[in-house]
């Protein structure tokens, strides 16, 4: 009776636990500009914009020139809802695809998928210009191509404010420092994930950008170049999000067939567990007392990095009971037999 009430009102569920969660807006939506005149231009830019998402949906820059997507790539109106334009500068296309039919089709390809809930960043951003040095803040114009950038390769970037305290503490020595304690210490407030810091210089005709992210105790660095702010603000969150994608995205051949039991559940968690473990195909199996167990498709290291993202924290096997063993009913008339030992569980277990 209980595994049937967590499955009836589920749903309902799910209206409150998304504000909640760490999803990316818009993620199968792509804007991308038309280079020339006529529907040849817009068929390109339509082109484009599905190399986009593939990138977005895999993090593999090599996935869109897959043989196995040779027919999707002459017939992406096959997964696409509309098409819309949008007036310039730059003239651009707006396309909506259709979630549901784009995972089936990449799915068939053979492409893993990196889910829509991610780590969410906060961006300590510095630019310095000939205007002089300026931290981007919240609500700035200069965060308008941070923004852009970050929705264009499926990141959920968040900014500070940047008021006087925060642009102290973000000065061009800390945004390049291995050490990230100070700005840790001032993104507490903001409750993100990862913390990413750029120091941005524009040199002659064109940006450059040294780049650092921290998501818990790893540490990733770049440099990248644009020709403008908003393609360095492209060329940092493409980057970033190509050493993101590697921890979420199980690749092909890299999967096994698991077991994970998450203790606390209620209404509200199970809608939200569901949507984290989307990617792997949960198959929910036991539901005892508030402790659901579910079978998955993927790599335990992925499985790890997704459910803390979600806040879990993986119970240590010596806290972990051994999982019961079914009970044996006696026939009539005869003694009740020995129960069998419990039968022990070899897959992660995770606590709320």
């Amino acid at each position: 009776m209980r595994l049937f009430n967590i499955l009836a009102v589920g749903c309902l569920a799910l209206v409150s636990a998304t504000a909640q969660a760490e999803n990316v807006a818009g993620l199968y939506q792509v804007r991308e500009p038309v280079s020339g005149q006529g529907a040849e231009a817009r068929a390109a830019a339509t082109a484009k914009a599905l190399d986009t998402l593939v990138l977005r949906l895999t993090g593999d820059p090599k996935a869109a020139q897959s043989p196995a997507l040779a027919e999707l790539r002459k017939d992406p109106q096959q997964i696409i809802n509309q098409v819309a334009s949008e007036a310039g500068p730059p003239e651009s296309v707006l396309v909506e695809f259709d979630p549901g039919s784009t995972e089936r089709a990449l799915r068939k390809a053979g492409l893993a998928l990196w889910g829509s809930n991610r780590p969410s960043i906060l961006g300590w951003w510095l630019n310095d210009s000939a205007e002089g040095s300026s931290l981007v803040g919240d609500g700035q114009a200069s965060a308008q191509p941070l923004r852009r950038a970050a929705q264009h390769r499926g990141l959920p970037l968040r900014l500070p404010l940047g008021d006087l305290q925060e642009q102290l503490v973000a000065n061009a020595g800390q945004i390049e420092g291995s050490n990230p304690a100070p700005l840790r210490e001032a993104s507490e407030r903001y409750g993100a994930d990862a913390l990413l810091a750029v120091h941005a210089q524009q040199a002659d005709d064109k940006w450059q950008g040294k780049w650092q992210l921290w998501l818990g105790d790893q540490r990733e660095q770049g440099t990248a170049e644009g020709s403008d702010p908003a393609a360095l603000a492209d060329a940092v969150m493409l980057a970033v999000g190509s050493r993101l994608a590697p921890r979420y995205v199980t690749r092909p051949g890299a999967s096994s067939q698991l077991q994970v039991q998450v203790q606390g559940m209620n209404l509200q968690r199970y809608a939200e567990l569901a949507r984290v473990l989307e990617p792997y195909g949960p198959r929910l199996q036991m539901a005892e007392g508030s402790t659901l167990t579910y079978g998955v498709t993927g790599n335990r290291e992925q499985l790890r990095a997704q459910l803390g993202l979600a806040k879990l924290q993986e119970v240590p096997v010596e806290q972990a009971p051994a999982t019961p063993a079914p009970a044996v009913e006696p026939a009539a008339g005869q003694s009740a037999p020995a129960q069998p030992a419990p039968t022990p569980f070899d897959g992660l277990r995770f606590r709320w």
